[in-house]
């Protein structure tokens, strides 16, 4: 199987989740586009009128709505029952590193939210330590390269040897759903998850980084032999 077919059958085992549901976070990017293609044909097949959606993106919201989801604010809703969303590597314990979409900040807000997460990918994501993909992290536009350079001081006391470096897309800045900026770093290793997450979180001009971690309730893996559930 290609990655696309492993990921299409990881979205669409996914989507048998939201018969006992009623409100669902949409992921974003392309394995959570096979997700929500799935959940609309189940919906209208199962009979599932109801259930409301909370997406992640803009871009997750207006594929919804072409598929004709309801789709209904976080803010109004509150909680969310289940969020099926991709992700950028799965390493142990379910450790996740998100954000290669530039949906991080959305993405997080939504699984904090959430009972329950499940992670969706194909078999070339399971890593067994974080950092082979650069480590995206979300930073607010002003004085956003003097917040570089205060993630450059914290990687180095974390022992991690690489630069962050400003995402561009056609020779201009990579701008996120709210309006903030993507550093990504190529860490390469990451030895300590939980330590660096705390230690970028504490940096003035930082909104979000692409650690997630204890937010996964299970995963399912696209393989050539089929679909695999994981739990923590």
């Amino acid at each position: 199987m290609t990655a696309d077919e492993q990921k299409q059958a990881a979205g669409e085992t996914a989507a048998v989740l939201i018969d006992d549901v009623e409100v669902v976070g949409l992921g974003s990017g392309s394995t959570a586009g096979y997700f929500i293609r799935a959940v609309a044909q189940r919906v209208r097949e199962h009979n599932l009128a109801g259930r409301q959606f909370v997406p992640t993106s803009i871009g997750s919201a207006a594929l919804a709505r072409s598929l004709n989801l309801p789709l209904i604010d976080l803010d109004y809703v509150g909680r969310v029952d289940l969020t099926v969303d991709g992700a950028d590597e799965v390493g142990p314990g379910l450790s996740l590193i998100k954000g290669g979409g530039a949906a991080l900040l959305r993405e997080k807000l939504v699984w904090e939210a959430s009972d329950r997460c499940v992670v969706i990918v194909d078999a070339g994501k399971q890593v067994e330590r974080l950092g082979a993909f650069p480590l995206p992290i979300e930073v607010v536009s002003f004085g956003h390269a003097l917040t570089a350079r205060r993630i450059d001081e914290v990687l180095k006391a974390q022992g991690i040897e690489a630069d962050p470096i400003l995402r561009l897309q056609f020779g201009s800045p990579v701008r996120t759903d709210g309006g903030n900026l993507i550093y990504d770093v190529a860490c390469g290793v990451i030895e300590n998850p939980a330590a660096l997450a705390s230690a970028l979180k504490s940096i003035t001009g930082v909104v979000e980084h692409g650690l997630f971690l204890n937010l996964a309730d299970g995963a399912l893996i696209g393989t050539d032999d089929g679909v695999i559930a994981l739990q923590p």
